[in-house]
This record gives structure tokens, sequence and C-alpha cells, in this order.
């Protein structure tokens, strides 16, 4: 199994692009002479189960058809098999998802034939994955992410989100709903954030991202300075903010210039601790987990991924 990829294809990504897209993948994948048995998700942290499954029956190799959420559960596979170490497995990301925050780090194309190169031509990485320890009806879970884990706000759009899709709701404006609705439903709250044993806030709170790469949101460069390789979490703290500063500071988001924004603070450390009050959700890679108090900590080079040659230098710490 050792020659083959064992495919993780989650047919609800992306509105049903998952299933319905994955003929012509297969077919590019077999074209590129990739060789690759395939395996759909059923229901949520099926993927987790998947990789597990694999691993325990001999394949080092995993290609993670879906979006953030399907890496995310796939990752947490790899640190939950006990075959052998997470970083043994190569992974790659063929992103079909709806926000595919992951791949623009790493400068993985969205278009198939493309992504599949870079499969091919084997360039590989180490990245940092958080480890994340956070409460859901009042027990403490572990969980591991590969991008971006949000607080507050970010987690109040992705229930919102979420929601929505249940009750049918589809359509590009969707997420751009969401954001409005969570905009006006989110209340802050009196946080307290610890890094590496320092308080380095104390106040209310509008949103906090950490992470190991850069975008969250659906391309929204959050944490423009992240390296993924550096054995450090990034911190983005918004502090309450009016609807017109980020009307009018919008493109801030998305060029890499959010610290310039006043109520922006960055903080970079090895564990972050946040206490609140009241809780406040927590979303990592996308998908929903539990409330605060939560604790993330730093897993350095825990992961071996495939990236494009060009994002390997971008990406290389020095």
């Amino acid at each position: 199994m050792t020659n083959r990829w064992f495919v993780v294809v989650n047919p609800i990504s992306g509105g049903g692009k998952g299933l319905g897209d994955f003929p012509k993948i297969s077919h590019l994948l077999r074209e590129n002479g990739i060789k690759h048995d395939p395996a759909f998700t059923e229901h949520r942290y099926h993927a987790t189960e998947l990789a597990v499954e694999a691993v325990n029956r001999g394949y080092r190799k995993i290609i993670v058809v879906g979006g953030d959420g399907t890496l995310n559960e796939v990752v947490n596979g790899l640190f939950i098999q006990k075959q052998c170490e997470p970083k043994d497995v190569l992974l790659a990301v063929i992103a079909v998802g709806t926000g595919n925050d992951w791949v623009r780090t790493f400068g993985i194309p969205r278009n198939y034939s493309a992504a599949i190169r870079a499969i091919n031509d084997g360039h590989s990485y180490l990245q940092d994955v958080g480890k994340v320890t956070y409460t859901e009806s009042k027990v403490e879970h572990t969980r591991y992410m590969a991008n971006v884990a949000g607080l507050g706000f970010d987690a109040y759009v992705i229930q919102i989100f979420n929601h929505l899709k249940l009750k049918g709701w589809k359509g590009k404006w969707l997420y751009i709903y969401s954001l409005l609705k969570g905009y006006i439903s989110a209340k802050p709250a009196g946080t307290t954030i610890e890094v590496d044993g320092n308080v380095i806030y104390n106040s209310l709170l509008f949103s906090l991202a950490v992470g190991i790469c850069r975008y969250n949101g659906g391309g929204i460069q959050q944490l423009p300075r992240a390296v993924a390789n550096d054995g450090l979490l990034d911190l983005t703290i918004i502090r309450p903010v009016h609807w017109w500063h980020v009307i009018f500071r919008a493109a801030r988001l998305f060029n890499g210039k959010i610290y310039s924004i006043g109520h922006v603070q960055h903080a970079q450390g090895k564990v972050v601790k946040i206490t609140s009050a009241p809780h406040i959700p927590i979303e990592t890679d996308g998908e929903l987990q539990g409330e605060t108090p939560v604790t993330i900590s730093v897993v350095p080079q825990a992961i071996k991924v495939v990236v494009t040659e060009e994002s390997l230098q971008q990406n290389e710490h020095k």
C-alpha cells in the first residue's frame, strides 16, 4: 500500500463538488500515473476514521479531496493512529471545499490538473500543527488543527453558516450573509489571553485568530506574518470595532496589512491560553469545536504536506 495513494473524498464538500467532480479528478489521477484507492466520507469525523484505517492498512500517502474541514479530520486521524509518526504519512490536498484556506498558504492551485501536477512533482514540507484543548458540554477535549483556530466573531459566523446550510440555504452569498449576521449577533466578551505564561490581553474581545498558516474565512489574510514551520503560533487579536472601520478598511483584510488597523494586535508564542466571561465559541479549520477556556500549543514540524515548488521557497523558515 505504500506505493498507492489513499484518497479521502468528502462528497458534500463545496456544495456537492466532492461527489460531482470526483470522476474527473480520478481520471486525471490515472492519466498522471497516480495509483489510488478512494473512500467517501458518510458523516462527521468519518474522514478521521478513514485516515486511521488507511494507515493501519499500510498506506503512507493520503490525498484529501475536500476542504479545510476534511483536511482537519484527516490530520486528527494521523495523530490517533499508532502505526507510525504523523509526519511519516505524506498528505496532499485537491481543494473542492468552500473556503479552501489551507491551500492558499502553500500555493496549491484550485485547478485540478495543476494540483495533481504538484502531487506528481513531489515537493513536500514539514509544517507545524496546533494542539487545541477546549471545553464542550463541560468536558475537556483535545483536537489538532492544520490551519487556524478562531474565537468569538469567527466562530459565530461558522455557527450561522452551518445552521443555514442545514436549513437548505445555498449560494455564493451565504457566507457574506453569515458574516453580516455574525457581526450583529456577536457580543464582545471579557477575555484574558496568556502567551507563554505572560498575560498580553485582558479586555473586551471581538475576535481572535490563532494559527499556523496565513488565511481563514475564505481568503482573509488574518495571520499575514505566519510561517508554517517556525515552531510558533501567530495571533491576531481584534478589539470591539465599529462597522465603518471594517467597511473602509476591508481591503487590508485581504492584502496582508491587517495590522495597520488600529483595533488589531499581533503576537506570537508557543502556548496560548484563553479564558473569557461569558464563554465564547471556538472553531478550528472552519469546524465548530466547543467554547472557552481553551489552550492551544504548537507541535513543531508535525505533518508532511505536498506543496508547489514556488511556495516551498516562500514558506521555508529561515
